[in-house]
């Protein structure tokens, strides 16, 4: 199975084995304290039993000595015996070696406050005396501790796994970056030897003095300047770009008079500029033409070669630059617009579909701006927009 492709499944089917983890985990453990709360509440029942007995019995009756032993064995759990509101004996409750009495009076007070919220008391009546004996008692710390160990644990599961997910995705994203860095680079150097070659025919087609006012020599020469454009925006790729101060109107007209000529003369294009003239900012030229050309030629493609595109730029309150590329193509599905700019992800049977991902990477990540698709539905075109800086 393609894990990249279905990586929404496995991720689905992961999520459904941790909850499916956390919910046998936790119906263990409450099964776990549920049987420890039975077992707590027949130890303070034999307990309330045996006092009932010592308040009873003669201070010489030998079972005495036993009901002792049996009053010790309750360890864990906290109860305190209150005799007409009075704190009678208490027993594993902390205190405090060197408390002071009243320090030791008020713990002992704010632990009869839980209690009495916890459950109501056990009553041991005491017939001879005519007293009736109140018996507070609450979970012990081993309990609730388990009863909330699980929720604990699922949440330190939860920070440990949403860490390592980010660890392993940055080493991902880090390694795709390490891998198109490379393929740039190379990609530039190849260009580099062909390139030289071209400029040389050119000088030597120039000699020729039939040729010299050619159209055909001169667009050619246009060409392999492209190229060599092309080859700075590669070499580029994976290094930290110059920024300079650049007319963003100026350079939007240059890219798209290129492209009319070379690109279907059956689209036609329209630039609306309300910017205030001569607006600046901060670009790479080279990155930035490339991601106007990416975008625009997956609209020619989207349309077909036939249809409008529509370039309008705008300047928000606080100085940014806003520019939206619209096309008349077929548009995309909500699904579609969610994958556009993930790597790989293309709907021509030609490409490597890395355009629009290295696009929004020059963005977001050079520029620190935004890419992303203002709004598309199918057969109404698609709206890209960029925020630029000021």
């Amino acid at each position: 199975m393609d894990i990249y492709n279905n990586r929404s499944r496995f991720k689905l089917g992961f999520v459904i084995v941790a909850l499916s983890i956390a919910a046998v985990s936790l119906l263990y453990t409450n099964i776990l304290v549920s049987q420890l709360a039975e077992r707590e509440q027949r130890l303070i029942d034999l307990y309330a039993q045996a006092l009932e007995f010592v308040i009873e019995a003669d201070p010489d009756d030998e079972l005495l000595l036993y009901v002792e032993k049996i009053i010790k064995a309750n360890e864990s759990v906290p109860a305190i015996l209150v005799t007409e509101g009075k704190i009678q004996d208490f027993i594993n409750i902390t205190i405090p070696k060197r408390a002071s009495e009243d320090r030791k009076t008020k713990i002992l007070r704010r632990e009869l406050e839980m209690m009495r919220e916890h459950r109501p008391p056990m009553v041991i009546e005491s017939e001879g005396l005519g007293i009736k004996n109140h018996l507070y008692y609450r979970e012990s710390n081993l309990l609730y501790q388990l009863r909330y160990f699980p929720y604990v644990q699922l949440l330190v599961i939860s920070v440990f796994g949403f860490l390592t997910y980010l660890a392993f995705d940055y080493s991902r994203r880090a390694e795709q970056n390490r891998i198109w860095a490379g393929l740039a680079k190379e990609t530039a150097h190849q260009l580099g030897t062909p390139i030289s070659s071209l400029m040389a025919w050119i000088d030597y087609l120039r000699l020729e003095e039939s040729l010299q006012d050619n159209s055909i020599i001169q667009e050619l020469e246009k060409d392999v300047r492209r190229l060599e454009m092309i080859t700075a925006r590669f070499s580029s790729i994976g290094s930290e770009p110059t920024l300079k101060s650049e007319d963003i109107y100026f350079i939007i007209l240059g890219i798209t008079n290129y492209l009319r000529k070379r690109i279907s003369t059956k689209v036609d294009w329209q630039i609306k500029n309300n910017l205030p003239r001569h607006k600046a900012t901060l670009l790479n030229r080279h990155l930035f033409e490339w991601v106007i050309e990416n975008i625009c030629k997956n609209a020619v493609d989207a349309m077909g070669g036939i249809g409008a595109i529509y370039i309008t730029l705008d300047e928000l309150p606080e100085g940014d630059i806003i520019i939206d590329i619209k096309d008349t193509g077929k548009g995309m599905s909500k699904s579609q617009i969610k994958k556009v700019f993930s790597p790989g992800y293309t709907t021509k049977k030609r490409g490597w579909g890395l355009g629009l991902t290295l696009a929004k990477r020059i963005i977001h990540n050079y520029h620190r701006g935004k890419l992303f698709v203002k709004e598309s539905e199918p057969d109404q075109g698609t709206t890209f927009r960029m925020i630029l800086r000021a």
